[in-house]
């Protein structure tokens, strides 16, 4: 039998450098993930992250992984590496709740999504699956079905949304990589509140096949951890073409983890301004500054018309989300969440002239954005306005305005997503003050600028995943 591996070594340490001691025969498969079970068990409950904990399943896959590498068989890059899904994604043989109530009826789905597969085919060991905002529409994963998660840092405050589990399952130290959702911000804003590494790929790059879209048009599949080349990995597993999907792009994979030494020479970086500077505490633009000057930079950019993107993607997302559940709305909308139900009610009446306006202007600012982007490789922006507000809290004042905090939490991360562009939500190391992240903005398919970037930073320890086991 394999020694008991310490807690605070499982917590120490990235995804990769697990995968890497399993690989090598340091620790076993069955070790690492009986260390991440007995995790889940202290931390779990404080933060309310898993809707299902897959512990038979997870030690069965572990054992198979223990004996491949006895038998001197390839047991995969990411070899007894513990994950857990967004509980969007299905998982084969349980239900995939979508954080909804309605979806407890349905029955287990029969296979993994594309993303949860890749993963597992690499050797990575399914933990289970994690709290959400219902059906993904919402910041701050305030769920009535399933309850709150609670932030790892603060348990009064929200984890953001709505990947809430996502975020809160890595930085309370319960397993070293997630998988997560993001429509308008739904995997960074739980980056930035819960401290730790967020990756939104360019919309497209990685298959939905398999997991329970929120608006079609916006959907990204994405991965949160303790470290850059924890996502990275994730990243170049999942990427690639796949016919179920049919938004996926047929670009060839281009694996960005080999790429992360390479520094930053040559790439022109610059901070974001306009609607970006503005509407934030004074701290969201002090991590933005503490990023730019580790990287020597002072230049400052606007893209034209962000506050128009993120007014559109509210109208397109709302009225596309209202759409995909317009017959259980008309049917029972008792059994929805009250706050997912009144946002969906208000979608579904939304004039098509108004949807059609919006995708209109989408296709002028995705040009003028690309004319950006020949003169800049990385922007750098706020994640979030502002650190994690408590529970059940609806307004805060930022920059001497009240406004209501679920909408607001993304005020930056909307007009990006809006037209699919890459971005890295990155934790600045803020040592006795509540996370915050900084986003580091590529153009379509540059993902390698933006993790490039993100690998500078944490080696200066400018950026660094915040765990709180």
């Amino acid at each position: 039998m394999s020694p008991a591996m310490p807690r605070a070594d499982y917590v120490a340490s990235d995804g990769l450098g697990l995968a890497a001691a399993v690989r090598a025969g340091r620790v076993s498969a069955r070790a690492v993930t009986d260390a991440a079970l007995a995790q889940i068990a202290a931390r779990g409950p404080a933060v309310n992250a898993f809707t299902t904990v897959l512990a038979e399943q997870a030690r069965a896959d572990a054992d198979r992984v223990d004996a491949a590498i006895a038998a001197g068989r390839d047991a995969g890059p990411l070899a007894g590496l513990p994950f857990a899904v967004k509980d969007l994604f299905d998982v084969a043989g349980i239900t995939t709740l979508a954080g909804s109530k309605i979806n407890r009826e349905r029955p287990p789905a029969a296979r993994d999504a594309a993303a949860v597969a890749a993963l597992r085919r690499a050797g990575a060991v399914l933990l289970g699956a994690l709290n959400m905002d219902e059906y993904a529409y919402g910041f701050t994963t305030e769920n009535s079905h399933y309850g709150p998660v609670r932030n790892p840092h603060d348990p009064t405050r929200v984890a953001g949304g709505s990947s809430g589990g996502s975020g809160a399952a890595v930085g309370a130290g319960l397993v070293p990589l997630t998988l997560g959702s993001d429509t308008n911000g739904s995997v960074r804003v739980p980056a930035s509140l819960c401290g730790v590494f967020g990756l939104k790929p360019t919309y497209g790059r990685v298959s939905r096949a398999g997991s329970t879209l929120f608006a079609g048009s916006f959907d990204h599949v994405g991965a949160l951890g303790r470290s850059v080349r924890d996502v990275t990995a994730a990243l170049d597993l999942m990427q690639g073409p796949d016919p179920e999907d049919p938004v996926c792009s047929t670009r060839p994979a281009e694996p960005c983890l080999p790429l992360l030494g390479d520094g930053v020479d040559g790439l022109r970086i610059a901070i974001l301004d306009g609607h970006f500077a503005r509407g934030g505490e004074p701290e969201a633009f002090a991590a933005v500054g503490q990023v730019a000057a580790a990287l020597g930079v002072s230049r400052r950019v606007t893209i034209p018309e962000a506050h128009r993107a993120r007014a559109a993607a509210m109208v397109i997302t709302a009225s596309e989300g209202a759409n995909a559940h317009l017959a259980d709305l008309k049917r029972r909308p008792q059994d929805f969440d009250p706050l997912t139900r009144d946002r969906f009610l208000a979608g579904a009446l939304v004039p098509a002239a108004v949807y059609v306006q919006a995708q209109r202007f989408r296709a002028w600012y995705r040009a003028a954005v690309a004319d950006l982007f020949g003169t800049v490789d990385v922007l750098l922006a706020p994640t979030t306005p502002c650190p994690a507000p408590r529970i059940g809290q609806d307004r805060i004042v930022l920059d001497g305005v009240e406004v209501l905090i679920r909408p607001n939490l993304g005020v930056y991360t909307q007009p990006l997503s809006f037209i699919g562009l890459p971005v890295l939500s990155v934790p600045v190391t803020r040592p006795g003050a509540l996370p915050l992240g900084v986003q580091l903005v590529g153009a379509p398919f540059r993902e390698a600028h933006v993790l490039r970037v993100g690998a500078l930073l944490e080696a200066k320890g400018v950026v660094a995943a915040a765990v709180s086991a």
